[in-house]
């Protein structure tokens, strides 16, 4: 869509030379935007004037100027004691014109007033839209008010959107003479040009600010889908806690009645009376004695947990190993050969349960029981493999189970698996809303609001007038 200050100063433009060219004894044109309520910032939006002998024009504005932009507010230009009257502010605050064509007599010259020269003879006409127009119905419009603190046009129907100022050759104007009614007549049709722009710059930044709204709902709803879907991370961290219960019962069952088999807990129980024995000789160094009490405390709380073998193998990789290499190079309180061999015996019973041959029964078990509690005993369940929690499930409903608690682990995760199987639909379905909302139809003629969202409604008759 063009800018539409752009758009306002074609307008303008237009405005300039259809008077200039219906006035022949007009000389030069300048147009002034008056802002909203109760500022009324009165701002220059273009000057065009007629080159000597001809009938092209010139455009452009002064250098300096009071007017130009960010213009004046109303408080500048009203009417005020012991400061110059200003043409503007009678216009801007009677809603009628101004005609100077008297210059040396003109009470409301600036320059007379000030430094006693005459101005030029102009014509000011003020550009009039009806109030509905511009603000709706509101009964809360803060007016603007004169010097003496009384409200101006709280009785009119019309605002002042815009102010024409036309210059004339010396002895050519006369009050309410044909130049002036032209201006009078062509300042109408700039005001329905000025609320078409209104409304299309209200429009605009409605749509703008539709989608400022809606990008910023979709990232809403995505950080809260986010933080949905990492909260619903967890029912995997819940689930494969009750897998953990499913393996410490099949590592007690193995060590029941396989007590030839190694395990981690006697070897971290000797591991850490090895390290009580001779840690309290760290006294010396502050620092390898905390290490040598965390080493400790980590032997101990890795000896209690019945974890996958992967999480046992991470866990003595950079918990127990570089702790042990650090004190074992650092002194000679410990025999290395002594701990390198429980470390490796270590490694090796890691993976004791899982490298079990179940091919024998136990304890009167059916040997595809124990197959099948072998290997979920050892599982992960992650969102790929979901098929596995449900061989858990059907293996905790086997009668023969020796599990206890069975009944509170099937409902447990029966529960869980039901939120689990609805994760992907929940993230699909947020996922497409929020494509929605992100790459939504663009096109500025999609954005179809109509007034009463837009805070203003159309007039019958072009919501445009000019006071008669």
């Amino acid at each position: 869509m063009a800018n539409t200050d752009d758009l306002l100063i074609t307008t303008c433009k237009t405005m300039i030379s259809t008077i200039l060219s219906c006035l022949d004894n007009a000389t030069r044109g300048t147009i002034y935007k008056i802002g909203l309520m109760p500022e009324l910032t009165a701002v220059r939006v273009l000057s065009g004037a007629r080159k000597p002998g001809s009938n092209k024009l010139t455009w452009g504005l002064p250098v300096v100027s009071e007017y130009n932009s960010p213009g004046k507010k109303w408080e500048m230009y009203r009417d005020l004691p012991g400061r110059p009257l200003e043409a503007m502010g009678w216009c801007v605050e009677k809603q009628t014109s101004w005609t100077a064509d008297n210059p040396m007599e003109d009470p409301r010259s600036v320059r007379k007033q000030i430094s006693g020269e005459p101005e030029d003879e102009f014509h000011m006409e003020p550009v009039l839209v009806r109030k509905k127009s511009l603000y709706g119905r509101s009964q809360n419009l803060q007016y603007p008010v004169d010097w003496q603190g009384n409200p101006v046009w709280m009785d009119s129907e019309y605002v002042v959107s815009a102010v024409v100022k036309i210059h004339f050759q010396p002895g050519s104007l006369r009050g309410g003479d044909r130049s002036t009614v032209v201006v009078h007549n062509l300042a109408r049709s700039l005001g329905s040009e000025l609320l078409s722009l209104w409304f299309r710059e209200k429009l605009y930044l409605a749509g703008k600010e539709f989608e400022r709204q809606r990008l910023q709902s979709c990232e809403i709803l995505a950080h809260e889908l986010r933080n949905t879907l990492v909260k619903l991370g967890f029912v995997f961290s819940a689930i494969n806690a009750q897998i953990g219960i499913l393996r410490e019962s099949w590592e007690k069952l193995l060590q029941q009645h396989r007590p030839e088999l190694e395990w981690k807990e006697p070897l971290l129980d000797e591991l850490c009376d090895v390290l009580s024995e001779r840690v309290g000789e760290l006294h010396s160094s502050a620092e390898l004695l905390n290490l040598g009490q965390k080493l400790l405390a980590e032997q101990k709380e890795l000896a209690a947990l019945y974890l996958s073998p992967f999480q046992d193998r991470e866990w003595v990789k950079n918990k127990i190993y570089p702790k042990w290499e650090k004190l074992l190079s650092a002194t000679d309180l410990w025999n290395r050969a002594q701990i390198e061999s429980l470390l490796d015996r270590l490694e090796n019973a890691l993976s004791t349960g899982i490298s079990y041959d179940p091919s024998n029964n136990i304890d009167g078990l059916p040997v595809e029981l124990l197959d099948r509690w072998s290997k979920l005993a050892y599982v992960q369940i992650t969102s790929g493999n979901l098929f596995q929690l449900d061989e858990a499930i059907r293996l905790l409903e086997e009668p023969v189970l020796p599990v206890f608690h069975k009944e509170q682990m099937l409902r447990v995760l029966k529960s869980l698996r039901a939120i689990v199987y609805t994760i992907p639909e929940v993230e699909g379905k947020a996922n497409s809303i929020l494509q929605s909302l992100r790459f939504g139809n663009r096109a500025e003629d999609q954005y179809n609001f109509g007034p009463d969202v837009l805070g203003f409604e159309y007039d019958e008759e072009l919501g445009v007038g000019l006071a008669d």
